[in-house]
């Protein structure tokens, strides 16, 4: 299977996604919870309970573009004649974009966080992938999200993340927009994957007495068994039932007059914003943005997404208000595309792509990272090389903005060293 079209990873389909921790995770969603709140990791299960914080923290929202987002539409190298040559039908006109300096400027659908980018908000950093090519889909998804080549362990960099941090909240890490956790989250660290806030209760939330009865006949039902689901199912019923706080976040109304576009992707980012703005102790927040794989049609598909991606980020930041100068948002996708368009204009698997950066803590209005040139011996190349290893936009992300993380933890055998070259500071 070669194509994503959905904002879940892989499913039931692929081989490796079999009765392991991630699908006893996804079962634990049957104790009637509609969000999974628990995290299961070996034999052991983890719960703390749900507390508020006090005072502003910083947040880091990763937005995976999931289906390998073609960075070269998105940032487009006007400068690279071969850019042109090599898409002859598909390519963005140069007269059309916006935030152009001498070799880069923005697709035109961008224009709503144009704003962003003048008042030094928003960044693109250029050229940035894995360590080696993989154009599989999913092979590549769970190496982004790994991000830790030299183990065999299933543990994601941000529940390492989270799992650096001082305290000890589920909230502390959580998925809006599905109830399963993505690998990015999943490890021995609590975190919470729901498709939306107002769903993290049981079935009756509204009749009192019924939902005592099923609360306690889950809890019987689940105190019976003895293995890692039971343990699971216990924890969802019980952390689903001191989640009354993060729950009427759910129906909390966009502010500063933000308008999300009303899709998956504004629903979340707007549940995102509640939850940020409320302080219950999110750190770290991922939200997927799919379908990018454009095989076919990508000049009108690709203009398509970046419109729903600019005006939901626009908003966000607009819901936010003064809180999202502690909000730091880094796109992120598995892959880019070939350079050369195919026979069906659309693009293929690539390789190099771009990465952008929004809010607290980006030194906006630039293009940052090491450009490699699309052509070679005259001719252009067939992928954008990298020349900036993710891990490494990642770690500065947290250098500068979460110092009390450990690095070398997150993101182990990386090579990351301080630069402060990537667009971010503290």
């Amino acid at each position: 299977m070669d194509t994503i079209d959905t904002l879940t990873p892989c499913g039931d389909a692929c081989g490796d996604y079999t009765m392991s921790r991630r699908s006893l995770l996804r079962n634990a969603a049957i104790a009637g919870a509609a969000g999974a709140v628990t995290s299961v990791f070996g034999d052991a299960v983890t719960q703390t309970v749900f507390g508020a914080t006090t005072g502003p923290q910083k947040v880091l929202v990763l937005l995976s573009l999931r289906g390998g987002a073609d960075g070269l539409s998105m940032v487009v190298p006007h400068a690279e004649a071969a850019y042109y040559t090599a898409r002859p039908n598909t390519a963005v006109a140069k007269s059309s974009l916006i935030a152009q300096d001498d070799r880069f400027g923005l697709h035109p659908a961008f224009a709503p966080l144009q704003s962003m980018w003048t008042s030094g908000r928003m960044a693109a950093i250029q050229a940035v992938g894995l360590p080696a090519p993989n154009r599989s889909h999913f092979e590549a998804m769970e190496l982004i999200e790994d991000a830790d080549p030299t183990s065999s362990a299933r543990i994601g960099w941000l529940n390492r993340m989270i799992g650096s941090l001082a305290g000890s909240d589920p909230f502390e890490g959580m998925y809006l927009g599905g109830t399963q956790v993505p690998t990015s989250l999943y490890g021995p660290d609590t975190a919470v994957a729901a498709n939306d806030l107002a769903s993290l209760d049981l079935p009756f939330g509204n009749e009192v007495a019924k939902r005592a009865v099923l609360a306690q006949g889950l809890t019987d039902a689940y105190a019976a068994r003895s293995d890692v689901l039971g343990r699971a199912g216990a924890t969802a019923v019980s952390v689903a039932d001191r989640s009354t706080n993060v729950r009427a976040l759910g129906s909390s109304r966009p502010q500063n007059g933000a308008a999300y576009t009303g899709d998956a992707l504004g629903k979340s980012l707007g549940q995102a914003a509640a939850v940020i703005r409320a302080g219950v102790g999110a750190r770290a927040i991922t939200v997927d943005y799919g379908s990018w794989d454009h095989h076919e049609g990508v000049q009108y598909r690709v203009s398509s997404m970046i419109t729903g991606l600019a005006k939901n980020l626009a908003a966000f930041f607009t819901d936010l208000g003064a809180a999202g100068d502690d909000v730091t948002v880094v796109t992120l996708s598995e892959f880019g595309r070939r350079l050369a368009q195919n026979g069906s204009y659309g693009l293929d698997h690539g390789y190099g792509n771009a990465v952008l950066a929004l809010g607290g803590g980006v030194k906006g209005g630039q293009y940052y990272g090491r450009w490699p040139s699309l052509t070679s011996g005259g001719k252009p190349v067939d992928d954008l090389a990298v020349t900036t290893d993710f891990r490494h936009v990642l770690g500065e992300v947290l250098d500068r903005r979460f110092p009390d993380v450990s690095l070398s933890s997150v993101f182990p055998g990386s090579g990351y060293a301080s630069s402060g070259r990537l667009g971010f500071m503290a």
